[in-house]
């Protein structure tokens, strides 16, 4: 791995791997639905859109044909703290993904006609969400852990903030948050020593210099969200406080994940799909931000099973508060996640993903003989604090379905008390 800073100051971390002939490439942004207010929700997401919608050299066609032209990728994603726009290519092609990109990047018109178009895109895009009730309801989860902080933002925004958006709104933001200072590119694959000479000629007049947003910290609270819809399943999710990037005690907490929901073998699939059939999907998954994180575990059963699915679930986790982790676990989850790692990395846009990702957020790397060292280190000691963190105070829930009646009755601090007074 390998980091510059171009004549202007713009960071360029990259990996060169001359046995690949692809190229993936990605200037990475940290903005995103955090960074917004109530008042322009969802302007993030719009300006990704509208990055696509034409330049003075490429209008929207263009932009496609010069990428389906050379076999390419193009694409885009906003999340709750950065935007990243990115493209996968043959090493011979890695100039022209670079010419168009940076033009995107620069240039883009966001001409009103185009605007208006694609504000109807992106209501549809809303509109499909909500049918979505398995996906809606982490929405619902964000807003009962985090209340009216700007991370409960839905990415997607709201139909009355989108209309009255304008192009004067998107570049305003993006003169406030599209700057030298939030931008990173990085790049992996078959690149060659001409690679800083050509990054150098699309980004090195980049001025745009401003003093990074401050952020407020937010409060892991304990809220309630049900959503009344009618659908054939009840989609439940229960969030319990987490680790922030680049925490210690992450890996312990991908370890708990694995062993609670995170695979196949875990105990929530194991007890309620394989030996009960009570649900297709179910799972766990940990969620990290830049001060702050979130453990939640999902399932979406049929109404008259959903008391079933809770008791179980409460079951597990009051075991895990009296007993934690056993070592068997530990042990197989080293395993687990060292293998996922490495398999990971063998493609040129995970890693490039990572080197992103890292030195946006965290503004370090580690190797991977460093990362699987870490992995290694993590003891039960570790677990054991990931889960007294978990379980300090009552947990939040969130329900798409026909009816909150299993709910009631729910004690959401009985594991506090397990923990606290072993």
């Amino acid at each position: 791995m390998k980091k510059i800073q171009l004549s202007n100051g713009l960071r360029v971390v990259m990996e060169s791997i001359p046995t690949s002939r692809s190229v993936s490439f990605g200037i990475w942004v940290r903005t995103g639905s955090r960074n917004e207010t109530p008042e322009i929700n969802g302007i993030t997401h719009f300006i990704e859109h509208m990055m696509f919608k034409g330049t003075e050299r490429f209008d929207a066609r263009a932009i496609a044909e010069q990428f389906d032209a050379i076999g390419g990728n193009v694409n885009a994603f906003t999340a709750k703290e950065y935007t990243c726009y990115y493209a996968k290519v043959l090493d011979e092609h890695f100039p022209i993904a670079v010419d168009v990109l940076s033009d995107m990047f620069f240039n883009s018109k966001l001409d009103a006609e185009e605007l208006a178009k694609e504000k109807n895109v992106i209501l549809e895009e809303i509109a499909m969400y909500e049918d979505t009730p398995d996906d809606l309801v982490h929405d619902l989860m964000s807003t009962a852990v985090y209340g009216d902080h700007p991370l409960a933002f839905p990415i997607l925004g709201t139909k009355e903030r989108l209309e009255a958006m304008d192009s004067d709104a998107l570049r305003a933001y993006m003169e406030h948050h599209y700057t030298i200072e939030n931008t990173v590119i990085a790049l992996a694959g078959n690149i060659n020593e001409g690679t800083i000479e050509l990054l150098e000629r699309h980004f090195g007049g980049f001025s745009n210099r401003r003093a990074p947003q401050a952020l407020e910290v937010p409060s892991f609270l304990d809220g309630v969200q049900f959503r009344k819809k009618k659908t054939e399943q009840n989609h439940i999710c229960m969030s319990f406080p987490g680790c922030s990037i680049g925490e210690d005690l992450q890996y312990a907490m991908v370890l708990l994940n694995n062993a609670i929901g995170g695979g196949m073998s875990s105990r929530l699939f194991q007890e309620i799909r394989e030996k009960r059939g009570l649900a297709y999907s179910v799972y766990s998954y940990h969620s990290s931000h830049a001060d702050s994180g979130m453990f939640t575990i999902y399932a979406g059963t049929a109404p008259k099973q959903t008391k079933d699915v809770l008791d179980l679930t409460i079951e597990m986790l009051h075991d895990l508060a009296t007993n934690g982790m056993t070592e068997q676990e530990l042990k197989k989850g080293k395993e687990q996640l060292k293998g996922s790692l490495i398999l990971s990395l063998e493609s040129t846009s995970s890693r490039m993903n990572r080197l992103g990702k890292n030195e946006l957020m965290l503004g370090r790397h580690h190797t991977l003989d460093e990362l699987i060292k870490r992995i290694e280190q993590v003891s039960m000691e570790d677990v054991n604090a990931v889960l007294d963190r978990m379980f300090n105070t009552p947990y939040a829930l969130a329900m798409v379905g026909t009816s909150d009646k299993a709910l009631n009755g729910l004690r959401r601090n009985e594991f506090v008390a397990l923990r606290s007074n072993p």
